[in-house]
């Protein structure tokens, strides 16, 4: 097939979904993925940047994002490339891998986002033609539980409990329903449809956090494994708001910006209004405009109306599954119209909001 193509699969009932695609002309928005995403690229080569370097995926390497982590996209060259990727919701990796461990460990966290190995790369491509063809939801589950494991056992934070599980098993089926989440949730700006955090979690404990026996493990957090934050950053360990943002500790520096970030991602988080400006983030930190905008690049790679766009465009998706018209969607979450919000739809994802929408009817 020639020219741009794209094929999407989304699961009814759990936090899984699939996409298939050639492309030699579409270039990625930066964004990122309320999920795990863990591909490989079947054919040519396509390049992005994500945690602050360029990378190239040639055919048969594999690629692998955390949730939240910011990156784009496009081809090498004018021959274009040939990829599959599987999205893989937090809840649902723990789910399989507290099944394979026989208790609940620490979510795995990748550092490299690109790893030659052919193995892997076969054991996706298994899974991925299972998700988007005929095979059996037990088959699924198989593939998928293998995978989970596979992938983990090479994350950069080591899972000691899943050392002596073997690839060739085939634990319990995950899944589950999710947990009720807040109104706003729902509507604007919290996880996708079917995404929901599991077990009385919270997001950020899902995505990167420390509560006992679920955060990432040897008491590190996921900015410490990235390298993006002194041990012992953030809120805890008895340190104020002040003290984050502007106290006296050692490599205060750093952790002020640390600080100013994620009161400015709960602000965008929590707030439905669209017409917030760079004054009032500002306000709200205690902080310049610009360095509200330098801190927020740095700890999350896009500027804080880039990840506005994104929650919007998450929300856009949710309500798509919901069988919501593009005109009322669009209105909803800020688009101009249908024609706006089309174009970064495609931009984020890949797809347009139709072919989403087909996806999610099957």
């Amino acid at each position: 097939m020639g020219g741009d193509w794209s094929r999407y699969w989304r699961s009814p009932d759990r936090p899984l979904e699939a996409m298939h695609a050639h492309f030699e002309r579409h270039v990625y928005h930066r964004h990122s993925h309320e999920t795990y995403s863990f591909g490989f690229t079947e054919e040519g080569a396509q390049s992005f940047t994500c945690r602050g370097a360029a990378h190239t995926s040639a055919a048969g390497m594999v690629m692998v994002f955390n949730p939240d982590d910011p990156h784009d996209g496009h081809a090498t060259d004018e021959l274009g490339f040939t990829y599959r990727m599987v999205h893989i919701g937090p809840e649902l990796v723990a789910d399989v891998l507290e099944e394979a461990a026989g208790r609940r460990v620490g979510l795995p966290l990748f550092t490299e986002p690109v790893i030659h190995e052919p193995g892997l790369a076969h054991a996706l491509r298994a899974v991925h033609e299972a998700l988007l063809g005929a095979a059996t939801p037990l088959r699924r589950d198989e593939l998928l539980d293998t995978v989970v494991v596979s992938m983990a056992r090479r994350a950069s934070v080591r899972l000691p409990e899943l050392t002596s599980f073997a690839a060739t098993a085939a634990p319990t089926p995950a899944g589950g329903d999710a947990l009720p989440r807040r109104p706003r949730d729902q509507a604007f700006g919290g996880t996708d449809a079917g995404v929901g955090l599991s077990r009385g979690r919270s997001r950020d404990q899902v995505s990167g956090g420390m509560d006992a026996g679920v955060g990432l493990s040897r008491g590190r957090s996921r900015d410490q494994v990235l390298g993006r934050t002194d041990a012992g950053g953030g809120l805890s360990r008895g340190r104020s708001r002040d003290q984050v943002l502007g106290g006296t500790d050692a490599g205060v520096g750093r952790r002020v910006g640390v600080g100013v970030a994620r009161v400015v991602r709960e602000l965008l988080h929590d707030g439905d209004d669209l017409e917030v400006s760079a004054g009032d983030l500002a306000a709200a930190t205690g902080r310049s405009r610009f360095a509200v905008y330098r801190s927020f690049r740095s700890e999350y790679g896009m500027a804080p109306s880039d990840y506005q766009r994104q929650l919007r465009l998450r929300a856009a998706r949710r309500l798509l599954v919901q069988g919501r018209s593009l005109a009322e969607i669009a209105a909803l979450t800020g688009f101009t119209d249908q024609s706006h919000l089309t174009r970064w739809f495609t931009r984020y994802f890949g797809v347009t909001p139709g072919a989403y929408r087909r996806a999610v009817a099957r």
